[in-house]
């Protein structure tokens, strides 16, 4: 049986955070990660360290930044980032999910109340505004708020001051403004949806973080920081992942980004029994993913998932299906897996 080629795990050093992230999948080289004094951000790619290079020039000053990005991007943790490496890193660091909050409630979390505003305010209570004094106020999702309340977000970020529901006292407050969105805010303008004083105000400095299949060099990386997390976290001990599961992960296109290749890694680490990775490799419409190589003919990426499959039968001995089978190894159904051999010309070879 051929031996596979491996991503050894074992002889990285351990990562109690992902500023101590090393690599060594090409032997020769161990890249620089820019992300080294960013805990829980992991990667080397151009496209990342452009984003932490703007990250280190903005995060000093009291700008208030716009990060945008698609879904799973992680403009959280560049959020977290800028805080942690600015002057107001000893003070809060408060979060605001627009987008998780009803409408109706969403001025009294922002801003606070006073006893008797409405039905059911049986008590003063103070909003994230107040309660990030000092420190830096994280508005995720901003391109969920209503237009009934953009205008008070606009005098309080402008002005850092407002009034809380029911109350006729001005509040002043001295809070650094981080916003982010996965929406095309420039377009909601255009459209009358978000006005545009609010977003030139939020857009002082704005950022955009690139979406996994912009910087596919980091995805061996950040697969061996969540084997360890995870890994850890179940008590099982995975040092080394197939070097063909390795490409197909790095060839994917990730549409729900780094979010989904977490939760991928995770499934994959519940299901490894041993030191090895079993990973669930992405799957759509019964089929197997296809190795996209930008440029190239539909030819050449059913020649690369042929040998693939090849690989995995030739390192199985010919065996299909069962838990150590080819289809499991390649995160398939066994029918799927057979149907794919037929279109391929490969069952003659292992009959």
């Amino acid at each position: 049986m051929a031996t596979a080629a491996v991503i050894d795990f074992g002889s990285y050093s351990s990562l109690p955070g992902a500023g101590r992230v090393q690599s060594r999948l090409d032997s020769r080289m161990e890249p620089s990660l820019c992300s080294a004094d960013f805990d829980g951000i992991v990667g080397s790619s151009a496209a990342l360290c452009a984003v932490l290079d703007q990250v280190r020039m903005v995060a000093p000053t009291d700008a208030t930044v716009l990060i945008g990005g698609e879904t799973g991007t992680g403009k959280e943790l560049i959020a977290q980032a800028i805080h942690l490496h600015s002057g107001r890193r000893n003070r809060p660091f408060v979060k605001v999910n627009c987008a998780a909050i009803p409408t109706e409630l969403l001025e009294s979390e922002l801003f606070g109340h006073e006893r008797g505003a409405f039905t059911g305010a049986l008590a003063q209570r103070i909003g994230r505004f107040e309660a990030a004094h000092g420190g830096t106020l994280f508005l995720d999702e901003i391109g969920e708020i209503p237009l009934h309340l953009q205008a008070k977000l606009l005098r309080a970020v402008q002005d850092q001051e407002f009034d809380r529901v029911g109350g006729t006292r001005t509040i002043r407050v001295d809070v650094r403004i981080v916003a982010a969105t996965n929406r095309d805010l420039k377009s909601m303008v255009e459209e009358n949806r978000f006005r545009a004083d609010l977003y030139y105000r939020l857009a002082v400095f704005p950022l955009t973080v690139p979406p996994l299949r912009e910087r596919r060099e980091d995805i061996p990386l950040l697969a061996r920081y969540f084997v360890q997390k995870h890994g850890t976290r179940m008590g099982r001990n995975i040092e080394r992942i197939s070097q063909y599961s390795l490409e197909a992960l790095t060839n994917y296109d990730w549409p729900g980004n780094i979010r989904e290749l977490q939760n991928l890694i995770e499934r994959s680490v519940v299901l490894s029994n041993g030191p090895e990775l079993h990973v669930v490799l992405p799957e759509f419409d019964g089929r197997p993913a296809p190795v996209v190589l930008p440029g190239r003919t539909s030819r050449v990426t059913e020649i690369n998932e042929r040998a693939r499959i090849l690989q995995v039968l030739k390192e199985t001995n010919g065996m299909v299906g069962g838990a150590n089978g080819a289809a499991a190894r390649l995160g398939l159904k066994r029918t799927t897996l057979q149907s794919r051999m037929r279109k391929l010309d490969i069952t003659r070879l292992f009959q």
